[in-house]
């Protein structure tokens, strides 16, 4: 993903879906706060080498620009840390059946990226059904929910089928490619096999994650799109790197807000 995908807000959501203790939610607050930290200096670096640039002085709008990329990249990777260990919180052993995944304290865009991935993973290994915890918007601004529409969008892209449940923070998909048609209310239980997954690893826990790494692929998300992006931006040669320096403070501007958390 690249540097520039997560603009930080001030936290107006709950990210536990759960009684949670003071040390975790402090550790989640902790790490957003870091990168929110990191797109500040990343703002400044690259404002300063685009007066820098437009001065004249381009070996210095290049130094300040590298090191904007270094502040992005620490952003980068402390949000995806945040993510993996709200995600792992929220969908411990217990705390979701097996054919459920919940979203809570994820931005837009890392959950996109996750409920992806777990749909992919779900109908691999034969699940019928998802059931996705997307949150009512309660502790959102003006209690608008935020990863409700990504998940629509995402269904319809996919072509599946989905409702909302009684529970208005619960969403249904229905991953065959049918109706939404959600079974009866007893026909699955918390930790049961109905319509989940079969002849699963012991190790593995509800809702399709590993301890110490989450479901299949999102290990590799969390720990991989970061070298991966940064080397990217490395690649970039200097004639790009000129026209960034003139179209960044209107890209900015427009970014500026883009992303919020659930």
């Amino acid at each position: 993903m690249a540097a520039n995908s997560y603009q930080m807000q001030s936290m107006g959501a709950k990210p536990f879906n759960h009684s949670s203790s003071s040390d975790a939610e402090a550790e989640y607050d902790r790490l957003r706060d870091l990168a929110r930290q990191e797109a500040g200096k990343r703002s400044s670096c690259f404002d300063k080498a685009h007066n820098a640039y437009s001065s004249g002085d381009g070996a210095a709008a290049h130094q300040l620009s590298e090191e904007g990329k270094q502040h992005a990249a620490k952003m980068d990777q402390y949000n995806k840390q945040a993510s993996d260990y709200i995600f792992r919180q929220n969908n411990a052993l217990g705390r979701v059946a097996d054919d459920t995944i919940d979203l809570h304290g994820q931005f837009v865009e890392e959950g996109e990226e996750i409920l992806e991935q777990r749909i992919r993973y779900a109908q691999q290994n034969g699940q019928t059904h998802l059931h996705v915890i997307v949150g009512k918007g309660n502790h959102s601004v003006n209690h608008i929910q935020k990863i409700k529409p990504k998940v629509e969008q995402v269904c319809q892209e996919l072509g599946l089928q989905y409702a909302t449940e009684e529970n208005a923070g619960r969403m249904y998909i229905n991953l065959q490619g049918g109706p939404a048609t959600m079974p009866p209310q007893n026909a699955y239980q918390p930790g049961g096999q109905h319509g989940g997954f079969h002849n699963q690893p012991q190790g593995q826990q509800q809702g399709g994650y590993q301890q110490g790494g989450g479901y299949p692929g999102q290990q590799q998300q969390q720990q991989g799109g970061y070298q991966q992006g940064n080397q990217q931006n490395n690649g970039q040669n200097d004639e790009l790197e000129k026209l960034a320096m003139k179209l960044l403070p209107r890209i900015m501007k427009k970014l500026d807000g883009c992303c919020t958390v659930m």
